[in-house]
């Protein structure tokens, strides 16, 4: 691996807060890549202004332990929009982690859906976002935060009747809190954001430390 010197990390630096100050045509600071509404929602109440683009990468699960899996998730997507803007790139991907171990991504189906939730029905899962942001020199900050959330048990009418109804469409899971399944959670522990899709909090200290003042 080739050794960075101070010069190399200070150019960097400088590179990733002019284009963030400085933002793109609309003044955007810089490149959501995500389709997700969610975390639009998300940073745009945390009052940024950001352009996005949807990332087309492969969505593979990567033979990891989760957090570097939902990493490397994440970093397909910042590098997949990197090849079509100058700007800073942020990208996300959630994944859910079963009591028992197996890594739970988007059901396709509503009987997968339904088998998501009766293996998360009663128990304890661990909600694992990993987070790229991918600056312009091509240098990445990474994290993955985790946030444990406790399900009450399903009824096998609440499973079918939310598995059917088209919200665990999209979600990690095969459920979304900031929707009508906060209904199942009976705690959370951790960033509440992060099981939204998204943890803000540690988001925007990225975001700050590579702006600068």
């Amino acid at each position: 691996m080739a050794r960075r010197d101070d010069a190399t990390d200070a150019r960097d630096a400088t590179d990733a807060k002019d284009a963030m100050v400085a933002g793109g045509a609309a003044g955007a600071r810089f490149v959501l890549a995500s389709a997700s509404p969610r975390r639009r929602e998300l940073l745009a109440s945390a009052g940024l202004t950001f352009d996005v683009i949807p990332a087309d990468a492969d969505e593979t699960l990567p033979d990891a332990p989760p957090e570097r899996a939902a990493v490397t998730l994440a970093r397909r997507k910042a590098d997949k929009v990197a090849t079509r803007t100058t700007l800073p790139v942020l990208a996300a991907d959630t994944l859910v982690v079963a009591a028992d171990g197996g890594v739970l991504g988007k059901p396709a189906s509503a009987s997968e859906a339904a088998a998501m939730l009766r293996r998360l029905s009663g128990t304890t899962q661990r909600v694992v976002t990993g987070v790229c942001l991918r600056l312009p020199s091509g240098r990445t900050r990474e994290a993955a935060v985790v946030t444990e959330v406790d399900m009450r048990r399903l009824s096998d009418a609440e499973i079918e009747s939310y598995a059917s109804s088209g919200e665990p469409f999209g979600k990690a899971g095969a459920y979304a809190i900031q929707e009508t399944a906060d209904r199942f959670v009976t705690a959370v522990r951790g960033s509440r954001t992060n099981v939204v899709g998204l943890p803000v909090d540690e988001t925007l200290a990225m975001l700050r430390e590579e702006a600068g003042p």
